[in-house]
């Protein structure tokens, strides 16, 4: 994900033409970064206002195709806290988004008949071609763009053990609660199924270290 946010960063630099950038695009980048930020951190409130913030930024130069990234970058963030929606915040956008932003979309909703992985970021190509494995994952050098391929593939129900437990521990790596807490989540799920009660009893002492953390801020 985060090579899609920063894309739209470019994209966004890459409008202007004048060295110093306009103060909208200026404002948007740090919107931007600012929610990505916040919402890992699980502060929905602070994630939705700068979101907003960077949303009206955009939507003043009446480019839609600008915002329309924007939204993915939104929407790819959910997907990497198996958060699952129609995304219809892209949707709304996608007659004036262009070929690389709909083959991105697609990806993350699981739509993956037909589509033309050459649109798609290079890490996230060979997932289409069924290399659906931890291994696979770990070769995703950014954590949040392997957490948005691994919140995929488990949409799709196609990620194994190995990969929920890897993704868990790049959440944790990072410090990010959202993803990391929907992780452990399916995690506990998976000891409960099995009846492993002292898996599970281990994973819900990782969640409540999490959320006493986040209640602690």
């Amino acid at each position: 994900m985060r090579a899609l946010l920063l894309a739209a960063l470019l994209l966004l630099a890459a409008c202007a033409g004048a060295p110093a950038p306009p103060d909208w695009q200026a404002n948007a980048q740090v919107a931007l970064r600012n929610f990505s930020a916040a919402y890992h951190a699980g502060n929905t409130r602070l994630a939705a206002q700068e979101f907003a913030r960077a949303r009206a930024e955009i939507a003043a130069t009446g480019r839609p195709d600008l915002l329309a990234r924007a939204e993915l970058v939104r929407c790819a963030a959910r997907v990497a806290s198996l958060e699952f929606d129609a995304c219809a915040g892209f949707e709304a956008l996608a007659a004036d988004a262009g070929a690389e932003e709909r083959a991105y979309a697609a990806f993350l909703a699981g739509r993956w008949q037909g589509l033309d992985t050459s649109l798609l970021p290079a890490h996230h190509r060979a997932l289409i071609a069924g290399a659906a494995d931890a291994g696979a994952l770990a070769g995703i050098a950014d954590p949040m763009s392997r957490l948005v391929a691994a919140g995929v593939l488990f949409r799709l129900g196609r990620l194994a053990p190995a990969g929920i437990a890897a993704s868990a521990e790049t959440a944790s790596a990072n410090g990010w609660r959202r993803p990391l807490l929907a992780w452990l989540g399916v995690q506990a799920a998976r000891a409960d199924a099995a009846g492993d009660g002292a898996a599970a009893a281990r994973i819900r002492r990782r969640i409540e270290l999490v959320t006493s953390s986040a209640a602690a801020r």
